[in-house]
């Protein structure tokens, strides 16, 4: 996905789950296997009761308008209305976190690029109340030079907002930045912003991207 860049890369601005972390699909089939509720019905759930063309739930959470107690009420009695039944998610958190690792090979060449004398920086949606649970899982601040967390900048990926911001934090040109994420309409967010892109599947392909773009 990413292309020959017109400008020098000299910045990085990598997304986490499901990049530095093992794949977050399987942190929801862990959740699945436990409580025998699907990713599919935790999505109907987060739409019940909704109007036409409002969002979704899970997106004010990620942007901190929310809190993730408020979230979890509101996925209870969404499966309520499917299930039958009001089920109790309050070990929802325990349980996709603890489905989730470290992915070391990216992380090692975070640093191996942070060595290497490029600047770092994160960009996430993510959780309020979920920052000390991924920050434990790797040496964040050692990498990073600027962590841009959605849910506590108000806004989130793919909206224009966050990639001006980030791009504002790290200072650098959009045509000198290289952005990793795993999720394909990210990546396009990002290359409408300027930036070049590479959209994260594994490590392999991911690596010869940014390896390649970086020259």
């Amino acid at each position: 996905m990413a292309e020959s860049p017109k400008t020098k890369i000299t910045t990085v601005i990598s997304d986490f789950g499901g990049v530095l972390t093992t794949p977050l699909l399987a942190a929801f089939a862990a959740f699945q296997d436990d409580s025998g509720i699907s990713p599919e019905k935790l999505g109907l759930a987060m739409r019940e009761g909704l109007a036409e063309g409002e969002e979704i739930p899970l997106f004010k959470l990620e942007r901190g308008e929310i809190s993730e107690d408020a979230f979890i009420e509101g996925l209870e009695t969404g499966l309520e209305s499917i299930l039958g039944h009001r089920p109790h998610l309050h070990h929802f958190r325990q349980k996709f976190w603890g489905a989730l690792h470290p992915n070391e090979e990216m992380i090692a060449l975070m640093h191996e690029l942070k060595a290497s004398g490029l600047r770092m920086a994160m960009l996430t949606n993510n959780v309020r109340e979920w920052e000390p649970l991924w920050r434990s899982m790797l040496p964040v601040d050692e990498i990073f030079e600027e962590i841009v967390d959605s849910a506590f900048v108000g806004c989130r990926k793919p909206e224009a907002r966050i990639y001006e911001l980030t791009l504002e934090r790290v200072g650098s040109p959009a045509g000198a930045c290289l952005f990793i994420d795993d999720l394909q309409v990210n990546c396009e967010a990002a290359e409408a912003a300027g930036m070049s892109a590479v959209h994260f599947r594994d490590n392999a392909q991911a690596i010869g991207e940014i390896r390649a773009a970086l020259g």
